[in-house]
């Protein structure tokens, strides 16, 4: 017997927790790699606090990273086209902000 496939063909189903619906909030990024993953932190300072806190961790392989960045570049445009452009600003400190 054959698995009940939901939804069209080629979606997948994916299940969201009640803790995880909640999401976090993150105004920090780093991100560190090797030849096989990448690692992104995703963490919160607050102002005048020389040190974070890191609420979430992703790995991914290189593969899914692309796809991830074009996703994105993809959904900023839309969010661009509808609401105009992001602005961007220098954050207070180079040490606060999304690194790389």
């Amino acid at each position: 017997m054959e698995p009940k496939q939901q939804g069209p063909p080629g979606s997948i189903n994916v299940e969201l927790g009640e803790r995880e619906a909640e999401g976090i909030y993150s105004n920090f990024v780093v991100i560190s790699h090797s030849l096989s993953e990448f690692v992104i932190d995703f963490a919160r300072i607050l102002p005048g606090s020389p040190k974070g806190k890191v609420f979430a961790r992703v790995v991914m392989t290189p593969p899914n990273v692309r796809s991830l960045l074009t996703a994105l570049e993809t959904n900023v445009k839309k969010y661009e086209d509808q609401f105009g452009k992001i602005k961007s600003f220098e954050a207070p400190s180079k040490d606060i902000g999304f690194t790389t």
